[in-house]
């Protein structure tokens, strides 16, 4: 090896990772490794209607714990949920915090755990790094297929007196172990599964161009995007295909460390403020704005789109990035026509108007820091616009 080879640094933060099928039976163990007497569970009423939490609560109370439940988490969790939550937690002399559900669920159960360890609101830790003291233990359990969530250092939080939704990033977010059955990806509505899977793809190729990204998290993005190129169709139109839907959790757990650890950029920053106004399902906002961003960083790291573009399937070797970033934009589009994502933000109620609201908003949001092209206010108007 030559003396003059430099490695660069690079860290990585990952939750400890339980993966397959039946593994939701391993929770009891993992409640009771991380100290639990009474864990708070955190849900939403869908999870419990199709039977999962029962299923849970049943595991946890085989290994002598005594679970408390809480689940009036909507989608986009408000501050005043976590607020509400985190009373509970209060209340009832929690510990372990155990979130079952989607990304919704999973960013309320940080944020009651953000509460628990610092006090103070919600609102009060929106950034990057605010986190200051210890906070309780987190056990995650997605049932979504795409959101990350549950092994990221991301909570993202409505605030409801601005309608915009705030990210607040931070190490003490990494769950401490994540358990991924893909056996709870089966009860997803198919419109979900759409989204989720949509905001899987986004996850890994953000990550990937990101300006924080290194090579530990490429490896996982390059995967991710591939797994879902590969799959998320099957999931559609054949939603109890088991090794489609296996291959979609893994999807979800490799996009989410890649953005946990290389964070993400405009499209993400884009889609919160969607998100924030309207309260429209992230996942489909960014399946709308992706292939806009696709084509605006193209020009600022054309090669990383090469290397995306065939973990995709394209056929790119030799092409120019700026041409292979095309061909991935209209491949996204395709896959988002094939699974009934809208075509544009109209349809999802952003008009004209709404425009330089959100472009203004958009500059505040922490992801943007990381996207590989900069991006003034004018210009991010411009790509709403051509979302529209």
């Amino acid at each position: 090896m030559s003396s003059t080879t430099t490695f660069e640094l690079a860290k990585f933060h990952a939750p400890e990772v339980v993966l397959g099928t039946g593994s939701l039976a391993e929770a009891g163990f993992a409640a009771a490794r991380l100290g639990a007497r009474r864990p708070l569970v955190v849900t939403d009423p869908g999870i419990i209607e199709a039977g999962w939490v029962d299923e849970l609560t049943g595991h946890l109370r085989e290994a002598g714990l005594d679970p408390v439940l809480w689940s009036r988490v909507t989608p986009n969790p408000r501050d005043h949920e976590i607020r509400a939550a985190y009373a509970q937690y209060a209340a009832w002399d929690c510990d372990v915090i155990i979130g079952i559900g989607g990304g919704s669920v999973a960013d309320a159960a940080k944020g009651v755990a953000i509460l628990s360890g610092n006090g103070g609101d919600i609102l009060d830790y929106v950034g990057v790094d605010q986190i200051t003291r210890p906070i309780p233990p987190l056990l995650m359990i997605p049932t979504t297929s795409g959101t990350g969530a549950d092994v990221s250092q991301f909570c993202i939080v409505t605030d409801t007196e601005r309608s915009v939704k705030v990210t607040i990033l931070g190490r003490a977010l990494v769950p401490d172990i994540s358990i991924t059955d893909p056996r709870l990806l089966v009860t997803m509505p198919e419109e979900l599964n759409a989204a989720t899977g949509l905001d899987a793809l986004t996850h890994g190729i953000e990550a990937f161009v990101s300006l924080a990204h290194n090579p530990l998290a490429d490896t996982h993005a390059l995967s991710a995007v591939g797994l879902v190129c590969r799959n998320l169709r099957t999931t559609m139109t054949a939603p109890r295909e088991t090794d489609a839907r296996r291959k979609m959790a893994q999807a979800s757990l490799q996009a989410g460390l890649a953005f946990s650890n290389a964070i993400l950029g405009a499209t993400h920053a884009m889609s919160h403020q969607v998100g924030g106004l309207l309260d429209a399902p992230h996942g489909v906002v960014n399946g709308v704005l992706l292939p806009h961003v696709v084509r605006y960083n193209a020009r600022a790291t054309p090669q990383r789109f090469v290397e995306l573009a065939s973990a995709a399937g394209l056929g790119v070797e030799g092409m120019p990035g700026e041409e292979a970033a095309e061909l991935l934009a209209d491949h996204i589009r395709r896959l988002a026509d094939d699974i009934g994502v809208p075509r544009g933000l109209k349809e999802l109620g952003v008009s004209e108007e709404d425009v330089p609201r959100l472009a203004r908003t958009t500059l505040d949001d922490a992801c943007l820091t990381t996207n590989p092209r900069l991006a003034s206010e004018q210009e991010i108007a411009d790509l709403f616009r051509n979302a529209l």
